[in-house]
């Protein structure tokens, strides 16, 4: 595929990497088939993926995975399941130690492009706020999560990010454990096993 080789080159954000905290190269993690019929689109890669090459590779992707009900070698398959960042390489860390939000350079040269080449997706799982701005418009996070049904019916489910920075968010928002993820399991089980 063309396009995942042509994005694992890109090098657009190298001079803005190498004035964050970290200085580092860029590493587009790039983890897409035309054949995926679930999409989760993130955020972008932190510094662990960053190293391993390999999305969710973290507490993070631990959380999503419970989250979806996927085992490991179901949620790395990229002919079912295209993990599609807004931004494909870690942005970096500030001088704080904060991580950066995804460069908007990156969604505005890959995004559209990666979306035209998905055309089996059945599924999409928003997680965080970028994803959820760009796929929804919307900017309140805990607003598109809390109103996942009337997303659901058009196959979208906006989802928190996963980090353990929103433990607090997810202990005050009980009903997303209780009534969102079970759904979600469901849906994503019959997208991944339908013929």
């Amino acid at each position: 595929m063309d396009l995942a080789k042509d994005i694992r080159a890109c090098r657009l954000c190298a001079a803005r990497f190498a004035a964050t905290a970290t200085a580092h190269e860029p590493r587009p993690v790039v983890w897409f088939a035309p054949t995926a019929r679930l999409l989760i689109a993130g955020q972008a890669p932190g510094a662990r993926v960053q190293a391993s090459g390999r999305p969710f590779t973290d507490a993070s992707g631990d959380r999503l995975r419970d989250w979806t009900g996927l085992l490991a070698p179901e949620f790395y398959d990229r002919t079912r399941v295209a993990i599609v960042p807004m931004a494909f390489c870690f942005p970096g860390y500030n001088a704080r130690g904060a991580d950066l939000p995804p460069p908007p350079l990156c969604a505005a040269t890959w995004r559209a492009r990666v979306m035209d080449v998905l055309p089996q997706v059945r599924l999409r799982l928003l997680v965080g706020g970028h994803a959820i701005r760009w796929h929804l418009g919307l900017r309140d996070v805990t607003a598109a999560v809390a109103d996942w049904r009337r997303h659901s019916e058009n196959g979208i489910f906006p989802l928190p990010h996963p980090s353990w920075r929103n433990t607090g968010w997810l202990t005050r928002n009980p009903w997303f454990a209780a009534d969102l993820l079970p759904v979600l399991r469901a849906r994503v089980r019959a997208v991944l096993e339908a013929p």
